[in-house]
């Protein structure tokens, strides 16, 4: 019998960096192709297969009821990373294989699918071909690039900063799969440390040191074009690309 997939979407914070677009709506609620990312994001989930999706709420809450989903709700979003905002659906993640997905991103259902099917109590979905994406949205590519080494699938180290001449196999998407017993190693880790340093811990540290404690984080290579939305020439940049027809993943679930 095929398991049961929750989703989750981490849509707590503003996105500051994307200015007045974000003054009374959360980064996720941002519009591309006439739609919000979320709605990217439910319907790419939906398409594979994932029914049961929750938001897990902070700023501008109220403005996330619009679908009527269940959420989880981050009261301290302003001074936390998203992994505390991620422990807001501890319910969820205790008992079921979650896809953890980030607000500001869009993705392919099959990538989706692909990193259900991973064989790992904890993926990461990563972009072997990052570096176009990456110098075509910024002048350094290495500024924002973050190290991600692969030993087979298995990833064994991520999150640290980058210069140019690094080896890199890849970049993070912000889509993880986290299934129960994942997460217990999740929660125990975030347990060893002092409340002041569990709000500091941004995800991608947090995989780093579940690695560093000899957890097995392994990783799903996408196969289509996906994006983020950092600033206000990321959503320029991707509706050009939509208008030239650069996600037919997207036309296949109705979005485009």
């Amino acid at each position: 019998m095929q398991q049961e997939i929750k989703g989750l979407i981490l849509a707590a914070g503003r996105g500051s960096r994307l200015g007045s677009m974000t003054e009374a709506q959360p980064k996720g609620m941002v519009t591309l192709g006439g739609r919000s990312l979320i709605e990217w994001q439910l319907s790419s989930l939906r398409a594979a297969g994932v029914k049961d999706i929750a938001i897990i709420t902070g700023y501008r809450s109220d403005v996330l009821d619009v679908w009527g989903l269940p959420t989880f709700h981050n009261e301290r979003w302003a001074d936390t990373n998203m992994v505390m905002s991620l422990t807001a659906a501890s319910e969820w993640l205790e008992t079921k294989t979650c896809i953890v997905s980030y607000a500001d991103i869009f993705y392919a259902h099959s990538d989706v699918t692909n990193l259900i099917e991973l064989d790992s109590n904890i993926g990461v979905a990563y972009d072997p071909h990052w570096r176009t994406l990456w110098e075509q949205r910024f002048d350094d590519p290495h500024a924002d690039a973050e190290s991600f080494s692969l030993d087979g699938n298995r990833i064994s180290d991520i999150g640290r900063p980058t210069k140019a001449g690094d080896k890199i196999d890849g970049q993070y998407l912000g889509l993880i799969k986290v299934a129960p017993e994942g997460w217990r190693s999740i929660a125990t880790l975030i347990d060893s440390h002092e409340p002041s340093q569990r709000d500091r811990i941004d995800m991608t540290t947090l995989l780093r040191l579940l690695i560093e404690s000899g957890q097995d984080v392994y990783g799903s290579e996408v196969e289509n074009e996906w994006g983020e939305v950092d600033h206000p020439s990321d959503l320029a940049f991707y509706e050009q690309r939509l208008a030239t027809g650069a996600y037919p993943w997207a036309h296949d679930i109705g979005l485009a």
